[in-house]
């Protein structure tokens, strides 16, 4: 993803007034430490050098940095209302039979339980099954390694929000969710 010449959308992030800016990295992720991390290191001179200052963030998010971060998330099988970035990223549940649906809620309710927040995955191109047993397979695990496999997924996740912020040309289209769009999410999920 290296260019010459920095996306539209990176130059309009680091060009934003603080307060724009820190709102457009909250959709990204709800940590208030991963984006203010974020903000303090612009100006961003690729998105590049923006993905690794959000790795590092996201590797340095405390625990309860990370919970802050999680609660912007909702559950697999049940996107956000209204909210076509929450559709798109699990769209792989869009169309999943009511036996899948069913099984992921009381999965979704056991992980909760035992972990005490909700299961994080990078749901893009993922099916609703592969879904499924990934929630099977990480009830399993301990809750230190379960810590660190969330912290895994949500910089994958931030990883492909960013993607979609800085090569958007204007802020009506960074919240548009073409289909074209979900084609290079499932590409960028591949990529990670």
């Amino acid at each position: 993803m290296t260019s010459t010449s920095p996306p539209p959308g990176l130059a309009r992030l680091n060009a934003l007034e603080e307060h724009a800016a820190l709102a457009a990295l909250h959709e990204v992720c709800a940590s208030t430490a991963w984006a203010r991390r974020l903000l303090a290191a612009r100006p961003y001179p690729t998105a590049d050098a923006l993905y690794a200052a959000s790795d590092t963030a996201t590797a340095g998010l405390s625990p309860a940095d990370l919970d802050e971060a999680m609660a912007g998330h909702p559950p697999i099988g049940r996107p956000e209302p209204g909210n076509p970035a929450s559709a798109r990223e699990q769209s792989g549940m869009a169309d999943a039979p009511e036996a899948l649906r069913a099984e992921m809620l009381e999965l979704n309710l056991a992980y909760q339980e035992r972990f005490g927040r909700v299961f994080l995955v990078c749901a893009t191109g993922r099916t609703g099954e592969q879904m499924r047993d990934a929630l099977r397979e990480r009830l399993g695990n301990a809750p230190e390694r379960e810590r660190e496999i969330v912290r895994t997924e949500l910089g994958k996740i931030n990883r492909i929000r960013l993607a979609r912020l800085v090569e958007t040309e204007t802020e009506t289209e960074a919240g548009s969710g073409t289909e074209a769009e979900a084609e290079a999410d499932v590409e960028e999920d591949r990529r990670t």
